[in-house]
């Protein structure tokens, strides 16, 4: 199971510096929606040149215009791109389609899709690299939130799956037992006292 850190900062001097610090122990460095709409494209370019030798993952949670929003996050050095699961499977199609150009992936984020299960074999129908069983921070604040229903959820699915929203080291072995591909780590790493000790304990987990 691969190991993704989501910096969900606002500035690429942030993001420079706190992937730094974790790179060595990720394997994808996601930078997140609010770091893309604040700082632009020049960010995902700025981190790709930082560390060539990892996977940049640019949520862009892209719902329409798929070919050419996802085309743009390449040419800016992103290896992975999001487009949203509530988007037209024609959205979807646009971004494999530019994936496929540029020899990229393109996942599909399931936040806020009732049946991801039944979603995550439709879209990978479509040509999507894997999914995202994705809680957002607003649902993951909801009382009561936890991973299970996202678990659940990509063991159902049968096909390749990640899971972002209340990773940290209490629950990755979960993750990793309901055969996630990719475990998403953002507020365990970024909100730590010391994010590159808490990337290594992360990583260290994963058996």
């Amino acid at each position: 199971m691969k190991l993704q850190v989501a910096i969900d900062l606002l500035t690429t001097e942030a993001a420079l510096e706190l992937a730094g610090k974790v790179a060595e122990h990720v394997d994808i460095i996601e930078l997140g929606t609010p770091l893309i709409k604040a700082e632009g494209l020049s960010v995902i370019t700025a981190v790709k040149n930082a560390h060539p030798d990892k996977i940049v993952f640019a949520d862009m949670k892209t719902m329409d215009a798929g070919e050419l929003e996802a085309d743009i996050a390449f040419k800016a050095g992103a290896d992975l791109v999001t487009v949203l699961g509530s988007a037209d499977a024609s959205t979807i199609a646009g971004a494999v389609k530019a994936a496929k150009a540029h020899n990229k992936g393109v996942v599909v984020d399931l936040i806020g899709i009732e049946d991801k299960a039944t979603r995550a074999q439709e879209v990978r129908a479509l040509g999507a690299k894997f999914v995202e069983m994705h809680a957002g921070l607003d649902e993951q604040a909801k009382p009561g939130f936890d991973l299970n229903g996202l678990l659940a959820a990509g063991e159902k699915a049968r096909v390749p799956f990640s899971v972002a929203g209340g990773v940290k080291l209490d629950t990755i072995a979960a993750v990793q037992k309901a055969g996630a591909e990719v475990a998403v780590a953002g507020g365990a790493i970024y909100g730590a006292a010391d994010p590159a000790a808490a990337a290594k304990d992360l990583r260290a987990a994963i058996k």
